[in-house]
């Protein structure tokens, strides 16, 4: 191959596409950082660069069989597989903790992120730096509403029940009458040998942090609570 292929026009616009594609998914993948999210920066650009790579190679890779009676090429048919594959990793960022599904927000934006490198590997510029812009404007305005809005508190309680476990009852009643609902609940024995009761609660809409921790300290022998806002 001489240097003037490897300089050709489509070379540098395959190139262009690619760099692109990189550049999109670096700023869908630097909010998703910023979050903590376990799919960053890194994350999203090589999903980016990868799926762009992998629609210019089915749009343009097969042009040198295209002359052959007997070879048809469907260029869509990479990009499918593609769409189907990036399952395996938006999987692979979605978990369960504490009865609450984590990560559905940062895999959908993998997804989203393939559909973007797709667009500009079939050099749609246009229409993928639009969707980048739509998605970052989803992520970045929607949270910020998000955090203006109401905030739901849950949090697993842990309370000692003592030997017999009678105060399970009490304790289920003690949160109902105070709007808190109950998702689940077990009992299990500690180290001591006492029961202890393992409850998981989300806190009334508009209650605040510090006034749902004063209530429930107030329950029994209260052990422990371990918070998440979402």
């Amino acid at each position: 191959m001489g240097m003037e292929e490897i300089f050709a026009i489509e070379n540098i616009d395959y190139i262009f596409r690619l760099v692109l594609s990189a550049l999109c998914g670096f700023f869908i993948g630097l909010e998703r950082e910023r979050r903590l999210k376990n799919a960053g920066i890194r994350t999203h650009i090589i999903v980016a660069i990868s799926s762009a790579l992998m629609m210019i190679v089915s749009k343009y890779g097969f042009y040198d069989v295209l002359g052959h009676d007997s070879i048809s090429v469907d260029a869509s048919r990479i990009a499918a597989g593609v769409v189907t594959a990036i399952g395996f990793l938006g999987a692979g960022v979605i978990y369960v903790r504490k009865e609450n599904t984590v990560g559905l927000t940062t895999a959908a934006g993998l997804w989203a992120t393939v559909g973007i490198g797709i667009a500009l590997g079939a050099g749609m510029y246009f229409l993928g730096i639009a969707a980048t812009l739509l998605m970052l404007f989803i992520q970045l305005i929607l949270h910020h509403l998000k955090l203006k809005s109401v905030v739901m508190i849950s949090g697993q309680v842990t309370v000692n029940i003592g030997r017999d476990g009678k105060d399970i009852a009490d304790i289920k009643k003690y949160f109902m009458d105070r709007d808190f609902s109950l998702k689940s609940a077990q009992v299990r024995r500690s180290e001591e040998g006492d029961l202890v009761f393992v409850c998981y609660i989300i806190f009334p809409k508009h209650m605040s942090l510090n006034e749902g921790i004063d209530i429930i300290e107030k329950v029994g022998d209260f052990r422990s609570l371990d918070i998440n806002m979402l």
